[in-house]
């Protein structure tokens, strides 16, 4: 904040220098000083030595608790000296960015002298400061937020996973240690691990995929046939088909299990009852797993079939029209006309439709818990990744192992979703479709 410079008519190289300019503001607000710009530069001294007179205790126990995570049993809390100790980090960071900000402008400032500008007076500088920093000013609050709600809790999460915090290693009794890769190894090395983790994540692959598909493929067709020009009372079925959009989800899901309940669920008795059926919805693996997909379809297919009726009626009935003079048959125009224009249009919230169903953690836990339970596995027949995660924190207390799964759930999301959103055509720049 402070005085800009403005250039003179007729500007002259002056002998200021911006290397001293920079040198100096290793101490910061010096260069500053040494440019003349007196109001920033004892600004800028005074938050530095500020920020080391109030954090300099935290950051030395901070980084201290981070390399150690405790000494003396019973009374360090590992816990919260890796907490300190991620906030230090996060501080020096900042510190960092104030420092690389308070070298340039002194540089910049002195390579502006040089070349002959000049010092504007104090009311324009702050005017000009406030025109430029209003953006940052009202971006700030957002961005602490972001730091300390989102960014702190990843980066204890991901710590979590290199440490051997579990059941029998849980502070403050204990102290936890710095293990490296070990629960990484572990993943892939120790068979009760390996097995559980192998098999939870093909479900959850398999999960995602097939009752993903289904429910899309099911939104298409009812949206497809509902938009036929010959088809009454559109709105009322339009209506009736989001309702299950309306409901809250996990009310529908327990409504479910009560209906696919074994002994005295809806489906057994009402329906399959009659025809002398009775299928074991909750304690055949399975069947199970049908009967999750079954739900999925229907919790989700009314919010795509949505987006699809929107697309629907924005495509001009010329081109079918001109199609079919063409000889194009009802396949053919769906093929190359429909069909290229609703996933253009809903490829993003396809994408999300798919990677939010690898993170359903509602239906999975609400309908069965995860089960049947599976013998020589930490999971449960009909668990995915993020509700192992789940039971690994909050009823073995497995955290560190729920952290490395956390991480290798996190890349695999992340990297499909990257790769799917940049050859989506919607994701390109224009001019490169």
């Amino acid at each position: 904040m402070g005085e800009q410079q403005t250039r003179t008519d007729k500007p002259q190289i002056s002998a200021h220098n911006p290397k001293l300019a920079m040198l100096l503001s290793i101490i910061p607000g010096l260069g500053q000083l040494y440019n003349r710009r007196y109001i920033k530069g004892s600004l800028f001294l005074v938050l530095f030595l500020s920020f080391f007179i109030v954090f300099a205790d935290f950051l030395n126990i901070g980084y201290w608790g981070l390399m150690t995570l405790g000494t003396l049993e019973g009374v360090d809390d590992s816990r919260s000296l890796l907490i300190q100790g991620i906030i230090s980090v996060i501080l020096t960071v900042f510190l960092l960015i104030f420092y690389w900000i308070n070298l340039t402008d002194a540089r910049n400032d002195a390579q502006k002298i040089r070349e002959g500008w000049k010092i504007t007076t104090i009311r324009e500088g702050f005017k000009q400061a406030w025109d430029k920093g209003v953006p940052y000013l009202f971006v700030g609050p957002g961005i602490f937020m972001i730091t300390f709600v989102l960014i702190l809790p990843l980066l204890f999460m991901v710590s979590l996973a290199f440490t051997n915090y579990n059941i029998y290693n849980s502070p403050p009794r204990f102290l936890l240690d710095w293990v490296g890769f070990e629960n990484f190894k572990n993943i892939f090395s120790v068979p009760i691990w390996r097995n559980t983790f192998f098999s939870v994540l093909s479900w959850t692959l398999v999960w995602t995929f097939v009752a993903t598909t289904l429910q899309i493929s099911l939104a298409l067709f009812l949206a497809v046939i509902v938009n036929d020009k010959r088809v009454k009372f559109k709105k009322f079925i339009r209506t009736m088909l989001i309702l299950p959009w309306a409901v809250p989800s996990f009310v529908s899901i327990l409504v479910f299990a009560a209906m696919f309940n074994d002994q005295f669920g809806a489906v057994n008795r009402q329906i399959l009852g009659p025809l002398g059926l009775s299928i074991p919805w909750m304690s055949d693996p399975l069947w199970t797993k049908v009967a999750i997909i079954i739900i999925q379809v229907w919790l989700g297919f009314s919010f795509v079939f949505a987006l699809f009726t929107g697309v629907l009626q924005s495509i001009s009935n010329d081109w079918y029209e001109a199609a079919e003079v063409d000889g194009a048959s009802k396949w053919q125009r769906f093929r190359y006309i429909t069909l290229p224009h609703v996933l253009f249009a809903t490829a993003p919230l396809l994408i999300m439709q798919y990677t939010g169903n690898f993170n359903n953690f509602n239906l999975i836990y609400l309908f069965n818990q995860g089960g049947p339970p599976v013998r020589g596995q930490s999971a449960g027949s009909t668990d995915i990744v993020i509700s192992w995660v789940y039971k690994l924190t909050f009823e073995t207390l497995n955290y560190n192992m729920a952290a490395v799964i956390s991480i290798i759930l996190g890349l695999i999301v992340a990297t499909v979703a990257f790769f799917q959103f940049r050859r989506t055509r919607s994701f390109k720049e224009e001019g490169s479709v």
